[in-house]
């Protein structure tokens, strides 16, 4: 069997790259090789607990966005790749041969390392169909539940539990979303959290308690959280085996790309949880493994197999993306305040706040908190976050592509926008210019 390309993996920045190849390649052929005949949703594995009334409401649909553009799929793991040769064999004994390969390999999450993990009722969030049924079976058994981890999956994890009247209690080790956002966004979504009966603990876990059966979970600090079920969710790690094995560069971080997405072998691309991201400001290894990271990385990769596309490049992860918990919607994209002043830069940060809509007498009204991040020396902006309703999800989108283009606080205060009573804040008092026009003050004071 012979391909122009050939895609490992079918999450989203497998799809997308398959895709993209079509598109801009419509001649050449395409395989895309998944291990799970049936797929997930990465960014809905949390509804599947409570919004949703099955697992099988959040499956991937792989085959009805690829057939129509001729792209054939194939169920098997591919078990090692030749890249001098070109080839690649798969676990059912399949040889195929290719002439520009993509890993989508994805990730998993981090399994936890503390006495009494492999007690029953010790979960972890996979994207792993038949994992995620017996999961959703066991929280529908469950009285309490223990949720180890303060990021935002772990966060929707058990919002959703909750909605099914579980008592839920999050045990996190500093504050929520550390990674994302500045302490006073963490406090908000914790008071939601709360107002809706959650318990946020913080501490640090000593061990799973229980005999054959979880019971419990200990914290350092002697005290014990009663539960019947824990989970983890903890981080996740690149899924590099393959890479490795191939011999490609890799790090601690993942498999290392250039700004085209081609890996250490000219003509093996690599997108997704499985890359080495970097920061789109200090370069650094940026640890958010994002939906929306995967499917921008693959539709340069896809853009780039066979021609070099200069416009199409990879110029570093801003790191984008919102999330809905407890009735609160939170969005971020870039440095937090925190982060950018880590990194030696001198900082400049404006607030706006108000409702969404006007009059403020619509049902569907929620206020809107924005703060973004400056330079002192230029007024570049550098990082943004949002609470709010759901507009906020839309929102962050502006101000993504106004870090990704360097924007000032003069020119984002000057932006013309579109405003409706029904879908907006008012034009008086849209809530981004209000943030610009607070930091223009003080970078004039």
């Amino acid at each position: 069997m012979r391909y122009d390309v050939v895609v490992i993996g079918a999450s989203a920045g497998g799809l997308t790259a398959a895709i993209s190849a079509r598109r801009f390649y419509p001649g050449r052929s395409v395989l895309v090789i998944k291990r799970e005949e049936t797929g997930m949703i990465p960014c809905g594995i949390p509804y599947v607990f409570g919004t949703l009334e099955r697992v099988e409401d959040d499956v991937l649909p792989v085959e009805r966005f690829l057939e129509p553009l001729g792209v054939e799929t194939l169920t098997d793991e591919v078990t090692e790749i030749n890249p001098n040769a070109k080839i690649l064999r798969t676990a059912s004994g399949l040889e195929i041969s290719w002439e520009k390969l993509v890993l989508a390999t994805g990730s998993k999450p981090v399994k936890p390392s503390f006495p009494g993990v492999e007690l029953d009722g010790v979960y972890t969030v996979p994207k792993d169909y038949h994992y995620l049924k017996e999961f959703r079976e066991r929280v529908n058994e469950a009285d309490k539940v223990v949720i180890v981890g303060g990021g935002f999956i772990a966060l929707e994890v058990g919002d959703e539990i909750r909605k099914l009247g579980k008592d839920v209690t999050i045990v996190v080790r500093s504050r929520l979303l550390r990674s994302s956002f500045d302490p006073e966004f963490s406090e908000m979504v914790e008071e939601k959290l709360r107002e809706k009966g959650i318990e946020v603990v913080y501490g640090r876990v000593e061990r799973i308690l229980g005999d054959e059966k979880v019971g419990g979970v200990k914290l350092v600090d002697g005290r014990e959280l009663p539960a019947d079920l824990a989970v983890f969710s903890i981080g996740y790690q690149p899924n590099v085996e393959l890479a490795v094995k191939a011999g490609l560069k890799v790090t601690r971080y993942g498999i290392w790309t250039d700004e085209y997405m081609r890996t250490s072998h000219p003509d093996i691309f690599a997108v997704g949880d499985c890359v080495e991201h970097r920061d789109f400001f200090t370069g650094r290894p940026h640890p958010l493994m994002l939906a929306s990271t995967a499917t921008f990385e693959a539709r340069i990769a896809g853009a780039n197999l066979f021609k070099l596309q200069i416009v199409r490049e990879n110029r570093r992860t801003i790191g984008a993306y919102s999330t809905h918990v407890a009735g609160l919607t939170l969005a971020a994209a870039g440095l937090t305040e925190e982060a950018a002043r880590k990194e030696g830069f001198e900082v400049i940060v404006g607030y706006g706040k108000g409702p969404d809509r006007h009059p403020a007498k619509f049902e569907d009204t929620s206020t809107v908190t924005v703060k973004l991040i400056f330079s002192r020396d230029r007024g570049a902006i550098l990082g943004a976050q949002i609470a709010g309703g759901k507009s906020v999800g839309e929102m962050i989108n502006i101000l993504a592509l106004a870090i990704q283009k360097r924007l000032t606080a003069s020119e984002l205060y000057t932006l013309q926008i579109a405003t409706h009573p029904l879908l907006t804040a008012s034009p008086v008092g849209y809530q981004i210019l209000q943030a610009a026009e607070d930091a223009l003050a003080k970078l004039r004071a």
